[in-house]
């Protein structure tokens, strides 16, 4: 998925220092929807996360159970003061996601 961010090095900074110390209720919320793994890489101002998921994972489902809980909605509404959406994004969008077009693994 993708993301871009606030082109400003110290809001950039503050965004990077809140995913230090993420809030637990959010790691939880993460855990509880199915994410076995979660990355987010930056260069410059774009971000790209990598998760892995199991087989109870939706996105929908993922999305009901933010709507429903308080804390992950304020953590979601601090995070957007440093994110800016895609320019392709649609109205409400945040994390795109992305098409893959490669993989490699030396195990085949």
């Amino acid at each position: 998925m993708a993301l871009d961010l606030k082109d400003d090095p110290s809001l950039i900074a503050k965004y990077e220092e809140y995913h230090k110390n993420v809030w637990p209720e959010v790691l939880d919320s993460l855990k509880n929807s199915g994410i076995l793994h979660m990355e987010i890489y930056r260069i410059f101002n774009r971000l790209f996360m990598i998760i892995e998921v199991d087989d109870t994972f939706s996105f929908e489902k993922k999305a009901q159970m933010d709507a429903n809980n308080h804390r992950v909605q304020d953590w979601e509404t601090l995070m957007w003061e440093y994110q800016q959406a895609l320019p392709l994004a649609k109205p409400g969008e945040k994390w795109l996601l992305m098409h893959k077009i490669f993989d490699f693994s030396s195990n085949n």
